[in-house]
C-alpha cells in the first residue's frame, strides 16, 4: 500500500524564533511550517518579490497587476510551469499563505499560518529600510522585511473587488486536456466550485462515488467539528475508587496525549502524573494498585487493513500515537497495545514521585470513582488542523470515534461511519453514493464524490459555520507544510491549499485554489486504477495549477 508521505510537527527552528516578538507568542511551536524548499524557490524570484510585496493592495487584481504581464500572456495550461508564471505564483504565495485564511477567519491557535508568511517574508531580510543591528533582535541580526498587504479580502467585505468567477467553458478548454492525461488512470472526476457564491463552475462525473483515500479526513474533520464543535477537548483522567488504593487510568479518547518531556503545548502524561501524585500524597496513599480503561471505545481496534506502520491500534488510550520513536508524524512501528503501554509510562512517571504501583490491567472505572487529576488536548480545532495538514490518520480515526461517541452511536468502526454520514446528512451536503468505513481514508471500500468533497470545502467557509474554519486552515499549503511541503516549488506555491489522498491505484486532491483574478475556488480531483503513483500525482499537481494561472474566460 503506498499512503502519502507525512511530515514531522517540530518545535520552531532558530530562525522563527528570532521573529516570534513580530508573531503571535505560540509561533514557536510551529516554525517548521515552512521547509527549505521554499528557501530555494525565494531566491530565484527575489526581485520580483521585492518588486511586488511594495506594489501589493488587499485587492487582488491589483496583485496581478504588480506581478507583471508575463502571466496574463500564458494562453494555455502548458505553460503554467515556465520561469514567469513560477515567479509570479511565489510571490503571490508568499502573501497569499497567509491571507487566503483571511476567508476562512482567524490565524490558527499555534500561529502556524502566521509562520508561514513571516517566514516568506524573512527570506529577503530588507525591506526598503536598514535592519542591521536592530534593538531587541537576537544577537543583532536583521528584521525580517515586512510582509506584503493583505492581498485578498474577506468573502463579503466591503473591499472585495475581485472580478468574476471563471466560465464553465473557460475551465473545460483549461482542465479537460490535463484531466485526459494517461497517468490518471481509467476512472477520473471533478468538480471545480466558486467559493463566495457555492455555484459549480466546471464537473465531469461529479456524482460519481471513487475510492477517496485521504481525501477522507476533509469529511471527518466536518462532521467532528459539527458534532463536538471547535473548542471541544479530549480529556484524559485518573480516577481512584472509593474505600480502597485501586487507581484507574481513564482514556479519553486523545492519541497526542504525549509522554515526552516537552510536550510543546499537547496534553502532558508527566503532567497527569505528578498531580495524580500530589493527590495520592494529600492522602496519605503511597502505593497503589493501577488499572486502566479504554471503555470509551467499542469494537475492534485493529483497522482493517491490518497491522500497518501508518496507523496504531485504535483504542482510547494511548501515548504519542503508539509511536515507537520520537517521531510525531509519518509512517513508523507502533507497539501493538497502545494502552498498556501508556499505563506504564504513566506507572513510570508516578513512580518517579514516590508513588509505587502494580502492573496495570484493564478495568472500568466505576461511577463513584473519584478524579483525582485530568489532562486535556488543545481545541479541537487544533486537532483537525494537525489531522489534515500531517495527514494524521491516527487523529482521524479517533476524531470518527468521537464523532460516534457524540452522536450516540456504537464507538467502532462502523459506528464512525453512520455517524459521519448523519452529520453530513444535518448539514444537507450531497450523500448521494458515498460510503464511510473509517475516517482516515485507509479503507479502500470508502466512496466519496468530488461533489461531496468541494460540497465540504465551501461548507466550511460559510459564515454561518465558524466552528467549522480549521477544515481551510489546516489543508496544507502548496510548497510550504505538510504533505505539500515538496510539491508546487516550480509552480502555484502559496496559492493551492489542498488534502492529498494515495493508495495503491489511486491518487486524490481537493482543497482551494485562487486563480489568476484572485478568485477562490473549491477543487476536487478523484482519479482511480492509476498505475505509477509519481506519474500520477504530478499530473494532479499541473492541474491544480493550471488553475491557480487560470483567468479562463
Amino acid at each position: 500500500m503506498v499512503v502519502p508521505e507525512l511530515r514531522p510537527w517540530r518545535a520552531a527552528r532558530p530562525h522563527v524564533t528570532r521573529v516570534a516578538n513580530a508573531v503571535r507568542p505560540r509561533l514557536a511551536r510551529a516554525g517548521n511550517a515552512v521547509r527549505p524548499r521554499l528557501t530555494r524557490a525565494a531566491d530565484a524570484v527575489r526581485p520580483r518579490v521585492a518588486r511586488a510585496a511594495t506594489a501589493a493592495k488587499p485587492q487582488v487584481v491589483r496583485l496581478a497587476r504588480a506581478a507583471g504581464p508575463q502571466l496574463a500572456r500564458i494562453p494555455r495550461p502548458k505553460t503554467v510551469k515556465t520561469w514567469q508564471y513560477t515567479a509570479t505564483a511565489a510571490t503571490a504565495g508568499l502573501a497569499l499563505a497567509a491571507s487566503v485564511v483571511t476567508v476562512a477567519g482567524p490565524w490558527d491557535s499555534t500561529g502556524q499560518r502566521t509562520a508561514e508568511r513571516d517566514r516568506a517574508a524573512a527570506q529577503e531580510r530588507t525591506g526598503g529600510a536598514d535592519h542591521d543591528g536592530a534593538p531587541g533582535v537576537p544577537g543583532g541580526a536583521p528584521r525580517p522585511a515586512p510582509s506584503a498587504a493583505s492581498v485578498l479580502a474577506a468573502l463579503g467585505g466591503t473591499s472585495n473587488t475581485v472580478t468574476s468567477a471563471p466560465t464553465g467553458q473557460g475551465l473545460s478548454t483549461t482542465l479537460d486536456p490535463l484531466l485526459k492525461d494517461a497517468a490518471l488512470g481509467t476512472r477520473r472526476t471533478a468538480v471545480v466550485v466558486d467559493v463566495a457564491t457555492g455555484k459549480r463552475l466546471y464537473g465531469t462525473g461529479a456524482d460519481k462515488a471513487l475510492t477517496p483515500a485521504s481525501t477522507t479526513k476533509i469529511a471527518t474533520a466536518v462532521a467532528a467539528l459539527s458534532a463536538l464543535g471547535a473548542d471541544h477537548r479530549l480529556t484524559t483522567r485518573v480516577a481512584l475508587e472509593p474505600d480502597s488504593r485501586h487507581l484507574v487510568l481513564v482514556g479519553g479518547g486523545d492519541p497526542t496525549l504525549t509522554a515526552h518531556e516537552d510536550a510543546e503545548g499537547w496534553a502532558s502524561l508527566r503532567t497527569l502524573a505528578a498531580e495524580t501524585a500530589a493527590a495520592l500524597k494529600k492522602r496519605d496513599i503511597r502505593a497503589v494498585t493501577l488499572s486502566y480503561d479504554t471503555t470509551l471505545y467499542a469494537g475492534p481496534e485493529l483497522h482493517p487493513i491490518g497491522v500497518n506502520e501508518n496507523l496504531a491500534p485504535v483504542t482510547a488510550l494511548m501515548a504519542d500515537e503508539a509511536r515507537t520513536d520520537a517521531s510525531t508524524s509519518g509512517p513508523v512501528l507502533r507497539v501493538t497495545d497502545p494502552q498498556k503501554d501508556a499505563t506504564r509510562k504513566f506507572a513510570g512517571f508516578l513512580e518517579d514521585h514516590g508513588i509505587r504501583t502494580t502492573s496495570p490491567g484493564p478495568a472500568k472505572a466505576t461511577a463513584r470513582a473519584e478524579s483525582l487529576a485530568t489532562v486535556s488536548s488543545p481545541p479541537l480545532s487544533a486537532l483537525v488542523e494537525r489531522m489534515l495538514t500531517n495527514s494524521d490518520n491516527d487523529i482521524a480515526e479517533a476524531l470518527a470515534r468521537q464523532t460516534a461517541v457524540a452522536s450516540g452511536e456504537r464507538a467502532d468502526f462502523d459506528g464512525a461511519g453512520r455517524a459521519i454520514t448523519a452529520q453530513l446528512k444535518k448539514l444537507r451536503l450531497p450523500l448521494s453514493g458515498v460510503g464511510f468505513h473509517d475516517g482516515s481514508g485507509l479503507d479502500r471500500d470508502d466512496r466519496l464524490t468530488a461533489d461531496l468533497l468541494t460540497s465540504l470545502l465551501v461548507e466550511a467557509g460559510d459564515p454561518s459555520h465558524p466552528d467549522l474554519r480549521p477544515v481551510l486552515t489546516g489543508l496544507p499549503v502548496a510548497g510550504f507544510t505538510g504533505t505539500l511541503t515538496s510539491r508546487y516549488t516550480n509552480g502555484a506555491a502559496g496559492l493551492v491549499r489542498a488534502k492529498t489522498g494515495t493508495l495503491t491505484g489511486v491518487n486524490t486532491l481537493a482543497g482551494t485554489v485562487v486563480d489568476q483574478d484572485g478568485r477562490l475556488l473549491a477543487f476536487a480531483f478523484l482519479t482511480s486504477n492509476t498505475t505509477d503513483p509519481v506519474a500520477a500525482q504530478a499530473a494532479l499537481d499541473r492541474t491544480a495549477t493550471a488553475l491557480a494561472a487560470c483567468g479562463c474566460r
